[in-house]
């Protein structure tokens, strides 16, 4: 052979070489797994090798080996399921870490069981301490009309007590608490709030949507060191279900900061896309500022707004089009005018920031659709990717018009397994065949993105994994799923909770799926929730939980 021709094959050879072996090795190949990559180019994998955070290469267990280099960690997964790193498209992170250390009442049978809780509770505080709890649902309970104060304040006389309803749209306080805040029968509701009233009109102790501020504005506010703790436990807790990323609706700016300083510093083990507070102090700091990406190594994103337009169904504050069936004078509340909405849509717009809206009755939904088309006239952009978060209640003909706006539905199918053994009743059979509609919505071509809105459910994805196929509760009822043609396949609920999250957010380039030059967030799981039996997926539990390749839960053996 010609010396030219034998240098050119060596040449070839070694470029060859080169182009099949990576550079540089990577710091952890994952294999002997069941990987579902949520990639349409490769849908499953059996190995996957992490390079400086992110995902180099995903596949065979052979292609992954070729990034072996002596200080490459292996990961033997042993056969185990492996998803993409959950996010949880709608939460309160600051909310959970609050709630971790109040009376807990989730779950609560009775209002006697809530009064012997906080009653439990202060006998461990000093007299004049604020009590707080969080969850109590007067759905749950043999009598399902809302508590008044009678026997929360002969319990405990001596403290103000704060209890918030499950969905957070509601209060119920005792009588020291109404003195502290110098409530009496002539106190005013304020506009999108209600006192509700006993015969006389004195209060009852329950305060609905923004007469809650009533209160809380005399709660002693948490400093700098609470917060932080609140944040770290919370964290903590979102690991530990496979949470790697969430949606954090309505934050204010002293907790951002928070945040902030913690990324900073290499403690938040934690993706977040901040949804910022949407009063106009707030919208004028952070427009100021501009949007903010993937700061800290891609924990903290500032680039969204979320604004609330009516209460919840469940505490009769949903803005509906007709009245409450079970409260016929009843048609909800609206947090805010729809001017506002219309406004700040336009502000955002022009500020290049997302706005997100809680809307659950089919009027505030209504109100919200008409607010976003008028703002997009007047600033048309294509890619806003503006959302509707919660979207509970429709009306048949809005449907198409999440389509026709480019709008997102953020929705969270836990709370469908929640609310519907009380739903019919509150709103009569025809207009329940509209809630969670998300059947309805995907066939309009859109995606939704899918959440829990914890504390106000169970930060465990599995349960949002769970209701979305099956549409049932826990037990596994009712047998066949409640209103069963709504349901999701589940190839639909687990993008609903990663690669349709993560679009929802302006991620897809960096989140949402195991792919090549993405952040290597990903959760080893006990089991298959792709092909276990539909009751076998709540029983599923997280092994680890991974950020950028390293991991930040790992279970206990």
């Amino acid at each position: 052979m010609p010396l030219r021709h034998a240098f050119a094959l060596c040449l070839l050879s070694a470029t060859l070489a080169t182009a099949q072996s990576p550079a540089t090795p990577a710091d952890l190949i994952v294999q002997n797994a069941r990987i579902y990559t949520v990639d349409e180019g490769r849908p499953m994998a059996e190995a996957m090798a992490i390079r400086a955070g992110r995902v180099v290469f995903v596949g065979s267990h052979r292609g992954a080996l070729l990034f072996r280099g002596g200080q490459t960690q292996l990961l033997d997964a042993s056969g185990a399921t492996i998803i993409p790193g959950i996010t949880d498209a709608h939460a309160h992170l600051i909310s959970l870490g609050f709630t971790l250390s109040q009376v807990d009442l989730v779950g609560t049978r009775s209002y006697e069981e809530v009064v012997a809780r906080v009653a439990a509770r202060a006998r461990e505080v000093p007299a004049g301490t604020w009590i707080l709890g969080h969850g109590w649902d007067q759905n749950d309970w043999p009598d399902t009309r809302n508590p008044t104060h009678d026997a929360l304040s002969r319990a405990v006389p001596n403290n103000p007590v704060s209890l918030s309803r499950i969905d957070g749209h509601a209060l119920l306080v005792n009588a020291a608490a109404m003195r502290a805040a110098a409530v009496t029968s002539s106190t005013a509701d304020p506009a999108g709030g209600r006192l509700e009233r006993a015969t006389g009109a004195a209060p009852t102790g329950v305060f609905v949507d923004n007469a809650m501020d009533i209160i809380e504005s005399r709660i002693p506010a948490p400093n700098h060191d609470q917060l932080r703790a609140a944040v770290l436990a919370a964290v903590r807790e979102a690991n530990r279900f496979g949470l790697t990323s969430i949606h954090d609706a309505g934050v204010a700016p002293e907790v951002i900061d928070v945040y902030e300083e913690l990324a900073h510093a290499g403690q938040y083990t934690l993706r977040n896309y901040v949804m910022i507070r949407g009063d106009d102090s707030t919208l004028a700091k952070y427009f100021r500022r501009g949007t903010q990406n993937a700061l800290y190594d891609g924990h903290i994103w500032i680039r969204s707004i979320k604004l609330v337009a009516d209460g919840a169904m469940g505490s009769r504050g949903a803005a509906l089009l007709d009245p409450y069936t079970d409260d016929p004078t009843n048609t909800g509340l609206l947090l805010e005018p729809s001017g506002r909405i219309q406004d700040v849509a336009v502000r955002a717009l022009r500020n290049g920031f997302q706005l997100n809206v809680h809307a659950i009755g089919d009027r505030g939904n209504r109100i919200v659709l008409d607010a976003f088309e008028a703002a997009l006239k007047l600033v048309p952009t294509a890619d806003h990717r503006f959302r509707i978060e919660h979207v509970q209640l429709l009306n048949y003909a809005d449907v198409p018009r999440f389509a026709q706006l480019d709008v997102i539905p953020s929705m969270q199918t836990s709370h469908q397994s929640s609310d519907m053994y009380w739903t019919p009743n509150r709103i009569g059979y025809a207009r329940t065949l509209g809630s969670y509609a998300w059947r309805s919505l995907l066939n309009t071509g859109v995606v939704i993105a899918n959440g829990t809105d914890f504390p106000v459910e169970e930060v465990d994805p599995m349960r949002t994994f769970h209701a979305a196929v099956t549409r049932q509760d826990e037990n596994n009822w009712p047998a066949g799923g409640w209103f069963p043609d709504q349901r999701m396949t589940r190839d639909e609920a687990l993008k609903s909770m990663t690669i349709w999250a993560a679009y929802a957010a302006f991620q897809e380039k960096d989140l949402g799926s195991l792919s090549p030059g993405k952040y290597a967030d990903f959760v080893i799981l006990d089991r298959d929730i792709m092909t276990v039996a539909p009751t076998d997926i709540l029983a599923t539990k997280v092994v680890a939980t991974y950020i950028g390749g390293r991991p930040v839960y790992q279970k206990s053996k």
